[in-house]
């Protein structure tokens, strides 16, 4: 009665009007918002399109294999280079950073090697000893450019023409690129046990002069080793970590099944925990209170102590623990009376957890589904990097002009290999080289590159959103199926969940792919703020800062809103088959006029699925724990020998609780939906003959109506 009375003066619409031909979701439907369906379908095309424009141009092998200063791969079967897999740097010094070297900008000779230099070693000495020990040069000159064998020639014009490093370094592949072998022997930085090294050149320098030419390589190498332990960990336990992501799903399909049965009791529980814990509170509050009487200085205000570093002063004081005491009291109050006038609306939100299990239990094939959605998604997360790959590795080799740049102006120029030195760059930088630079082009495709980079980007947030909704209105659908079943489950039609996948795709992929596409363009601007934060946030400019930060958070805000209107404009979709707009719309304002009950059970359910995926993934976890430990006495024998057994342990425990997320969001769009029905189902009818309610019994007791006694065929 009340609930009539507060929709009439509500300023969110009218309640539902009685229909008599509403029997659940629609069949005799219509394609909607077409125009989206066609555009959607529009641009699945054009990307299929830049999918095969990037094939054509793009080179996957610029980022498997290294390239030389000549434009050549390393390791490349067929070629010349078939059998150097490594990238071998002339002089190491002048990279300024590990990012320089693996975009192959750093501005010296770079060779194809077949294995990395294992010792210390300087042209000088080898031209030195070359007269009574060629074997020095044999090793030496597979470090120099190819076809030279001129061991006599000055170190001077070696040096100047590149035609041979002024040093080796023991070295070690990484990334397929020969980076210094460092360790660290006593806290002191080392190459090969050695501290110092001679640079070619008649010095002696430290190693430590290699460290900003190669800043955090050690620690990526150390973690090189670590990572293959890992793997060894992976390969001799991974039978156990299934086992261990099976009792999972297990677990969390008990739990949802006996939710029908612990809703209510783990609920109240807890809230009798909480308010049990706030009233120890509120007593130790006072007993400090009044143990404090009579100490000396415990009478002193917080206003007159000022500010204090150690909060273990204000802890001395009276007037602390009096105000913790009457905050708590404050919350304690606050919280019985939310129950106490609330309380119905929780056992509503109860009674629909419990009939969202039984739901669940009659269309089990619901809890499958998610797989379907994993599928998609990871098509389309495959699709995206593919082509992502093969646009960034499109273009042509580029080469440049390498010299002295305070002493030849051609430096950094471009330049063509094969015409190179016929020109008169040569004859005015003596010691200019034409080297492979980077990949690029001055066509049409490579400057728009970027523009094909983030339309790339765009339409994988759309497909990715459209997956998802497809997922939320098959599901939704599915359920509504249930909800509107007069008898159950003799009324629930065969196959729901086949019937509302092929009606969400048959009918409404224009709707969906409209709510998606509203979602993937505020994705796309909260991305493409991230991006800019990053590149400001170098700045001095405080305002610049500040206006980010609020663009930032207003989007967030905005992206969550839109995903609670979307996700309600499908469960509206899936059941009446209206356009997106007027779903939303309708859905909106539904929940609105019962805005208090939405509240209550988002809260309800989010605690009980929270704590649904806290004993799922702790349970296995703390399993897992003792088994990996060797801590369960029957499975000694069995327990694999590990490097680290917090590697299968966080796996399991991690893949539990996605496998929990993955069940649990499934029965959150089946309490979503079934609240909506519940809440169409109040507006719609009345308990007689001609319009009885649909809802459980529970729920007709909960809230004291009932149906006229009929008789259905």
């Amino acid at each position: 009665m009340a609930r009539k009375g507060d929709a009439s003066a509500d300023p969110y619409g009218e309640p539902r009007k009685f229909d008599p031909k509403f029997r659940g979701p629609i069949h005799n439907r219509h394609c909607t918002d077409v125009l989206c369906c066609v555009i959607f379908i529009v641009v699945i095309l054009g990307y299929i399109a830049l999918g095969i424009l990037a094939w054509v141009h793009g080179d996957p092998r610029k980022v498997v294999y290294p390239t030389d200063s000549y434009g050549q791969f390393c390791g490349q079967k067929d070629t010349i280079n078939e059998n150097k897999t490594s990238l071998f740097y002339f002089n190491i010094l002048k990279c300024a950073s590990p990012i320089v070297l693996i975009n192959l900008q750093c501005p010296t000779t770079q060779l194809c090697v077949s294995k990395c230099p294992d010792r210390f070693a300087t042209y000088i000495d080898m031209q030195g000893s070359y007269r009574h020990n060629k074997s020095y040069w044999e090793y030496y000159r597979q470090f120099c450019k190819p076809g030279f064998n001129k061991p006599w020639k000055s170190v001077a014009q070696v040096i100047r023409d590149e035609d041979c490093p002024s040093m080796i370094i023991p070295s070690r592949p990484f990334l397929k690129r020969c980076f210094p072998d460092f360790s660290t022997k006593n806290g002191i930085l080392t190459v090969a046990n050695q501290t110092t090294f001679k640079d070619g050149r008649g010095k002696t320098r430290n190693v430590t002069d290699l460290r900003e030419a190669a800043n955090g390589i050690n620690n990526v190498l150390d973690a090189r080793s670590v990572g293959m332990k890992i793997f060894e960990d992976y390969a001799s336990s991974w039978h156990w970590i299934l086992i261990g992501l099976f009792i999972a799903m297990v677990v969390s399909l008990l739990f949802l099944v006996l939710l029908r049965f612990t809703a209510g009791v783990l609920f109240w529980i807890f809230i009798l925990g909480v308010i049990g814990i706030i009233g120890y509170g509120v007593w130790h509050c006072y007993w400090e209170y009044d143990h404090l009487q009579g100490t000396p200085g415990s009478d002193l205000t917080i206003y007159d102590i000022g500010f204090q570093t150690d909060f273990r002063v204000y802890l001395q004081l009276r007037q602390t623990w009096l105000a913790f005491m009457i905050i708590l009291c404050i919350v304690e109050v606050f919280i019985i009376l939310m129950l106490i006038f609330l309380r119905n609306r929780i056992r509503i939100a109860i009674a629909l957890l419990q009939e969202g299990s039984r739901a669940i239990g009659y269309i089990m094939s619901t809890l499958f589904y998610p797989i379907i959605t994993f599928v998609l998604i990871a098509i389309c997360i495959s699709y995206w990097a593919v082509t992502a790959v093969f646009l960034s590795t499109s273009g042509e080799p580029v080469y440049k002009v390498m010299a002295n740049q305070t002493l030849c102006k051609y430096a950094n120029l471009t330049c063509d290999p094969e015409t190179f030195n016929t020109t008169n760059v040569t004859k005015l930088c003596v010691s200019a080289q034409c080297t492979f630079a980077f990949y690029g082009g001055e066509g049409f495709y490579h400057k728009y590159i970027f523009i094909f980079q983030l339309s790339n980007a765009f339409v994988f947030l759309w497909l990715v959103n459209f997956a998802i909704a497809l997922g939320q209105c098959t599901l939704a659908g599915a359920f509504a199926s249930y909800y509107w079943a007069f008898r159950k489950p003799a009324d629930i039609p065969t196959c729901p969940l086949f019937s509302s996948f092929g009606r969400a795709i048959r009918y409404h992929t224009g709707s969906l792919a409209f709510g998606s596409l509203i979602l993937a363009i505020v994705q796309l601007i909260r991305i493409m703020l991230e991006y800019l934060d990053h590149k400001l946030k170098g700045t001095q400019n405080s305002f610049t800062r500040f206006l980010l930060c609020c663009l930032k958070c207003c989007f967030w805000c905005l992206e969550k809103f839109i995903k609670f209107i979307n996700r309600n404009a499908y469960i509206m979709i899936a059941i009446y088959g209206k356009n997106f707009c007027t779903s939303a719309k309708e859905a909106f304002f539904l929940l609105m006029r019962n805005v208090v009950r939405v509240a209550v059970l988002d809260k309800v359910t989010d605690f009980l699925l929270f704590l649904g995926k806290l004993l799922v993934a702790g349970g296995v976890g703390v399993l897992a724990f003792f088994f990996f430990t060797h801590r369960i006495p029957v499975f000694t024998q069995e327990t694999p020998t590990l490097n680290y057994y917090w590697v299968p342990l966080l796996t399991v425990i991690i893949g539990s609780y996605l496998i929990a997320h993955g069940f649990f969001s499934v029965y959150a769009m089946c309490v979503d939906t079934l609240f909506l029905c519940f809440l169409e189902d109040l507006e719609r009818h009345d308990g007689s003959a001609e319009r009885p309610y649909y809802m459980s019994k529970s729920l007709l007791k909960i809230l004291n109506k009932q149906n006229v006694e009929i008789k259905r065929h």
